[in-house]
């Protein structure tokens, strides 16, 4: 198993921090004869070291790095259909995906001695725009408060977006959606719209608290837009998981969705900030798709 292994590391991820940890985390896979490591120089680069190492053989890739590192590894998997599996070292920012797989607290040790026992678990995945995504993908709040969380250079961890967020729900002015495949959902001022796969987004909130990445579906919320008194309740809502219950949220489980805007929109797609190629976004969700590797039972 440990000769089919690699490491795709992400220097900038987690603002840089995870630098000084590296030799000690590089030690712990190397005492187990993993040692195989790639790099990345240049933002968005692992989808190219991890089709060069799928390449080469690799039948596990373990990302180093935070959201974006592990959706961009992922996609060059399932575009190559390579039987690899996708195993995670959480040093980003929010970390959500990891939190999905349950290994926000394990050392690298931990992890790379579930890497070595060679268990994996089949997971769903989202498409956003012909672009996988494995936790979320989010429209108007939740982009500009990624845009924003971008600029804020004085925090860490889950305190990031939490500040960005804050600013941006007293200025942000809303989004126009036109929504199909959600019954019950009218075209109308929205906060916000997220898709999600995984339950966390932003590493704070529990934005999809019955989300599962077993059922086949993803699970789309729709906040209605409102004065600032409603915003803040509704932001305490997402952080406790409560949100479903308020009167501006609606909620559906689905297997396929289309969004549409009055132009082409900019999309968070696993803590990355892209923008959509037309004005109507399609998505939809691909069963069993991804192999990772998990903590014991914490996959839902």
């Amino acid at each position: 198993m440990t000769g089919t292994t690699c490491l795709i590391v992400n220097p900038a991820a987690g603002r840089g921090r995870i630098r000084s940890a590296l030799p000690s985390l590089l030690a712990a896979f190397g005492a187990r004869r993993i040692t195989a490591t790639y790099e990345t120089s240049a933002p968005g680069e692992e989808e190219e070291l991890a089709e060069r190492a799928i390449g080469a053989g690799a039948q596990t890739i373990v990302a180093v790095g935070g959201d974006g590192t592990c959706g961009r590894i992922a996609n060059a998997i399932l575009r190559s259909r390579a039987p690899c599996r996708l195993a995670v070292v959480p040093a980003g920012t929010g970390n959500d995906f990891a939190k999905t797989l349950g290994l926000n607290g394990y050392s690298p040790g931990q992890i790379a001695d579930l890497v070595v026992r060679g268990v994996a678990t089949q997971i769903d995945v989202g498409i956003a725009d012909g672009y996988y995504f494995l936790n979320s993908c989010g429209f108007g709040f939740d982009a500009s408060v990624l845009e924003a969380s971008n600029h804020v250079r004085f925090l860490k961890g889950d305190a990031v977006y939490i500040y960005a967020a804050l600013r941006q729900l007293f200025s942000y002015r809303g989004i126009q959606v036109a929504v199909t495949g959600a019954s019950g959902v009218k075209r109308g001022p929205m906060l916000m719209v997220t898709v999600s796969n995984g339950r966390f987004l932003g590493g704070a909130f529990r934005i999809a608290p019955h989300a599962s990445v077993l059922d086949g579906k993803l699970d789309a919320c729709f906040f209605g837009d409102s004065n600032v008194v409603e915003r803040v309740k509704l932001f305490v809502g997402a952080m406790r998981g409560t949100h479903l219950g308020m009167r501006s949220v609606s909620a559906a489980s689905v297997q396929e969705l289309a969004l549409t805007f009055a132009s082409p929109p900019s999309m968070e797609v696993d803590g990355e900030l892209r923008r959509a190629r037309s004005k109507t976004v399609e998505l939809k969700c691909v069963p069993r798709a991804l192999s990772v590797v998990a903590a014991p039972r914490a996959i839902v």
